[in-house]
């Protein structure tokens, strides 16, 4: 097998979340980085770890032309430019086999739909980078379970979390940047989730049809007083002007297309779960069966007494998002290879290697980001979406929530 030759499109948290990833994966390497914070100490530790040669240029052309995919892992608001200028260079000497983005590919449904023009328009295979549709808990629960979803009934009832305690950086908390609040940024991974634990075995990922969004959001913790002033201090982001929600809770409501059943996906999602680290939750309910999946169960677990905390520099090595340095504590082993990030790179290799689009492409994440707007537009209106009339379905074609638009006072 060729190696896949990335070249990166940021250095930040999830960039250094694929590194200790690539560390597991073969053929597989990065080739350069484009020059943004952070990309020197990550070149670094891409040479020191022998996963790539790493070399940091200054432009998307140079870039383009040392590797074989460009993965734009930048933040929401640049993306868009990122890709333009990532397709500008493919007119000139510059080929690629693909192209990456992580979560989410657009803030709004008209950039993640320009996102998808400008890659159809280029010719590239596409891959959306959803971690957790990776997850090979995931998956095989859904293959022990195959004899009795064909015997009984599919799963009919879905229910996915994902919560921790806030973002690590401050553009995310910033509604005008990130494109909106929790719902957008930890939404989107338990919506993909909910959908895949829904799909019938042997079907592709987009068979289920939408039928409605009915959702709400929030602002509990993060818009008191208290916190609003450590948010404003730490994050440089004023909650009382331009707040985004920390909390959201909705229902998307799907119908098989060969059977007629309606099947139901709940979400919840917070930035206030201040416990023992990042937590995904996930359960699919079919007649007579069921799967659970919760990433806070762990087969290790260390203590540290108070005497001993004092030595504790890193408490987020052990899970991500992790708020404590002492006492009991669960520990993931391979918290990589339990997000599904081993196996997100390992697919992205054998479709553009093999001249096709991964197992996610973009127009499933153009799928991902409308179900997002209908369920802030929900939200807004207080009503329920139907996903079936053609004019709200144009709405949400230019529909930009009030919270990203910051004018979240007037939701929350």
């Amino acid at each position: 097998m060729h190696t896949l030759k990335l070249g990166f499109i940021g250095a930040g948290f999830i960039a250094n979340n694929l590194v200790e990833a690539l560390k597991q994966v073969r053929n597989v390497e990065v080739a350069v980085l484009l020059e943004r914070g952070g990309a020197e100490m990550l070149s670094r530790k891409i040479r020191d770890n022998d996963l790539g040669k790493a070399e940091v240029v200054t432009t998307i052309n140079e870039l383009c032309e040392r590797c074989d995919a460009a993965a734009v892992l930048a933040p929401n608001f640049a993306r868009v430019e990122i890709v333009e200028k990532i397709c500008e260079s493919l007119e000139g000497a510059a080929e690629l086999d693909g192209i990456i983005c992580e979560k989410p590919l657009g803030r709004t449904v008209g950039e993640a739909r320009r996102m998808v023009e400008l890659a159809g328009e280029a010719g590239l295979d596409t891959a959306y980078f959803e971690n957790q549709l990776h997850m090979q808990s995931l998956h095989n629960a859904r293959k022990q379970l195959e004899p009795q979803m064909h015997e009984m009934g599919p799963i009919s009832l879905a229910r996915c979390t994902q919560e921790h305690s806030g973002p690590h950086s401050g553009w995310f908390w910033d509604p005008t940047r990130q494109g909106g609040g929790v719902l957008l940024d930890m939404g989107c991974h338990s919506i993909a989730m909910a959908q895949f634990i829904l799909t019938p075995p042997g079907k592709a990922i987009d068979f289920l049809e939408p039928v409605s969004v009915s959702a709400d959001v929030s602002l509990l913790k993060w818009g008191q007083p208290e916190y609003r002033d450590q948010l404003k201090e730490t994050m440089g982001v004023d909650y009382e002007q331009t707040p985004a929600e920390d909390y959201c809770t909705g229902v998307i409501t799907y119908r098989n297309p060969e059977t007629g059943q309606q099947l139901k996906a709940e979400f919840a999602n917070s930035w206030m779960y201040d416990k023992t680290g990042l937590k995904l939750q996930a359960d699919g309910l079919g007649p007579g069966y069921a799967l659970e999946m919760n990433t806070q169960n762990s087969p290790l677990e260390i203590f540290i007494g108070d005497q001993a905390a004092e030595s504790v520099s890193d408490a987020d090595s052990g899970m991500e998002k992790a708020t404590a340095s002492r006492g009991l504590m669960p520990m993931q082993p391979n918290e990589p290879d339990l997000l599904g990030f081993p196996a997100e790179l390992a697919d992205a290799r054998n479709a553009f290697l093999n001249g096709e689009d991964g197992m996610l492409n973009w127009e499933f994440g153009l799928h991902i980001t409308r179900l997002c707007m209908a369920a802030y537009l929900s939200a807004e209106r207080g009503m329920e979406i139907d996903l079936t009339d053609d004019d709200v379905m144009e709405e949400l074609e230019s529909y930009k929530p009030l919270i990203a638009r910051g004018r979240g006072k007037e939701v929350l």
